[in-house]
């Protein structure tokens, strides 16, 4: 008895063993094409994206719970050649000083532009000020 139907007690079903005891085994390409429909979308994409590969795996995918107010227009994102977007600083909420042993790191909490202020980030209050100068004035 194998090690996997010793602890769940029902024989491990390899892609070989998919098809249950009686029916025809799928052999060879038949086999791969049956694999590949049961894991693997084609998504329709807008001509912008055309660069990004449209076949992902279904591990990559996740529910999503339709809510209108958090679709970001594709038009407001500008992707570069190498599939990458810069994020914009809008505002700063928030402000803290976390003391260590022998010094203290200033942090910022920062919104970016196209997210939620749930989404909000705490980054070096440093680094912000000389990309940012103009929030801090």
């Amino acid at each position: 008895m194998a090690l996997f139907e010793t602890l769940y007690g029902r024989r491990c079903r390899s892609p070989i063993g998919w098809s249950e005891i009686g029916e025809v085994e799928l052999i060879g390409t038949d086999l791969m094409h049956q694999a590949m429909e049961k894991v693997a979308y084609r998504l329709e994409q807008p001509l912008e994206m055309s660069l990004v590969h449209p076949v992902f795996h279904v591990s990559m995918l996740k529910k999503v719970v339709g809510d209108s107010s958090l679709i970001v227009p594709d038009e407001t994102i500008e992707v570069n050649e190498e599939l990458t977007y810069e994020e914009i600083l809008v505002a700063i909420h928030d402000r803290q000083v976390r003391k260590l042993r022998n010094k203290e790191i200033a942090s910022v909490k920062v919104l970016w532009k196209n997210q939620q202020v749930e989404e909000a980030t705490w980054e070096a209050e440093e680094e912000t000020k000389k990309k940012y100068p103009h929030l801090f004035e």
